[in-house]
């Protein structure tokens, strides 16, 4: 089988093709029509064999969270995703974990209604790039630098359960932990709402205080004081490891693809409104300080030795 057969058996879905697609996958590019008064978010992520996941990994999980990972990206600037490219390496064609790979990323987005709408298929090792464009309302666009002094933060879900899940086989083997780091389920329907409460947000991919951190230094090098007693911990978590540990995961872990934002205290009851009619648990954890940068309070948590989140280096 080549490319082209590739493409066409398992990527190709003509019959899924919305009408804001002009043309889609077959041509040398995509044609789409964009709403009126809609601005377009675009975001890119690239996953390696051997970094972002295992060959030992179900080929369904990789394709959940090739795109996961960017529907995160897009709800954090408060957009809605619209539709995807993917790029995929393949070292051989297997076509079981082809199949398995298509399945589990066809599924994602057709729970939340993205198209793929174009890509390319290369050999070489084993990797996954995947582009996603969101619409927005102009003015609602969410950036990391929005942050003002006396805003609450908030997560919109439970964290650690990946970091928790990779700490050791016996944390891998529990079915919540282990969908935690396979399947993260991002917030999707978020998106199309949070642009009009929020003044910042961003997901958590490399940890809370790591990815908190990038938002109070865009803002104007704020601060902020967490609760650790309010940081929402699996249960699962605390009960393999203790409170302790399981709350150092979620401060210095990552792969948690839940949002991470800021809002002024008088929308409150707005958005424990919108967390009850989503059916998807926000949680307060503490509030952004004019400077003084990141501070937990209460817990038994070395912050000197948690990890600063996950950063790709190279030798030069």
């Amino acid at each position: 089988m080549d490319e082209f057969e590739l493409i066409d058996r398992i990527f190709h879905r003509p019959e899924d093709r919305p009408p804001w697609v002009e043309v889609g996958i077959g041509d040398d590019g995509a044609v789409l029509q964009p709403p009126l008064g809609k601005q377009t978010v675009v975001v890119m992520d690239t996953l390696v064999n051997g970094t972002h996941f295992l060959n030992s990994q179900p080929a369904d999980s990789v394709g959940h969270r090739a795109l996961a990972v960017n529907l995160s990206d897009v709800v954090a600037m408060g957009a809605s995703p619209r539709w995807a490219t993917l790029s995929l390496t393949l070292p051989e064609l297997d076509r079981d974990w082809v199949n398995a790979f298509a399945t589990g990323f066809f599924q994602l987005a057709d729970e939340h209604h993205v198209s793929l709408i174009g890509g390319d298929t290369t050999a070489g090792p084993l990797t996954v790039s995947v582009t996603v464009g969101g619409e927005v309302e102009p003015g609602r666009v969410l950036r990391r630098g929005g942050a003002r002094p006396g805003d609450l933060i908030f997560l919109t879900g439970r964290i650690g359960g990946a970091a928790t899940a990779l700490s050791s086989t016996q944390a891998y083997s529990n079915p919540v932990l282990q969908k935690a780091l396979l399947y993260p389920q991002p917030p999707v329907a978020l998106g199309q709402v949070l642009g009009s409460f929020a003044h910042s947000a961003i997901d958590l991919s490399d940890g809370l205080l790591a990815d908190l951190g990038h938002v109070l230094k865009a803002s104007g090098n704020r601060g902020a004081q967490i609760e650790a007693d309010q940081v929402p911990l699996f249960e699962a978590s605390v009960a393999l490891l203790g409170a302790s540990r399981a709350l150092e995961l979620a401060l210095g872990g990552g792969d948690d693809y839940e949002l991470c934002f800021t809002a002024p205290e008088d929308r409150c009851r707005e958005i424990d409104a919108i967390g009850s009619q989503l059916e998807r648990e926000i949680f307060c954890i503490g509030r952004v300080t004019e400077k003084g940068g990141c501070r937990v309070n209460g817990g038994q948590v070395n912050l000197k030795e948690l990890s600063p989140g996950y950063q790709h280096t190279w030798q030069v």
